[in-house]
């Protein structure tokens, strides 16, 4: 089964290109153009993995990871900044908010694709192991 991502992008050509890069990779995607309609999909539709601009109209990124880890369907749903914003401090707030990663724009298809599968391994690996017995 392919994993769900969720990219939430206010600049057309960068959703554009993501979503046909991880299309490619096999990956099912779900857009967004701004942080409002994001958090609306990803409470709808809880996808695999987030990646998500900071600066946006309706609601910046910050916005969204914190409505996120408000609510316990997807508070565990790893959570990929995308910002042209390369600032230490820029960083430092996302991480610190609970942020899986970060990547600045420009990046490269393999960077975008490697970040994704490492988070996504991480939290298979995170995940409890249930036994039936």
């Amino acid at each position: 089964m392919s994993k769900k991502v969720l990219i939430i992008e206010d600049n057309d050509d960068i959703r554009e290109n993501v979503i046909e890069i991880l299309e490619l990779a096999g990956y099912t995607v779900t857009s967004a153009n701004n942080g409002k309609t994001g958090v609306e999909l990803a409470f709808q539709d809880v996808p695999d993995i987030i990646l998500c601009d900071i600066m946006m109209p309706e609601m910046d990124g910050y916005g969204v990871l914190y409505l996120l880890s408000k609510r316990p369907e997807t508070i565990a749903v790893p959570f990929i900044f995308l910002t042209a914003k390369a600032e230490h401090f820029d960083r430092r707030k996302g991480m610190e908010m609970g942020a899986d990663d970060y990547l600045t724009k420009p990046f490269d298809d393999m960077e975008l694709l490697s970040a994704i599968e490492s988070r996504l391994k991480k939290r298979r690996a995170s995940k409890p192991i249930t036994v039936n017995r």
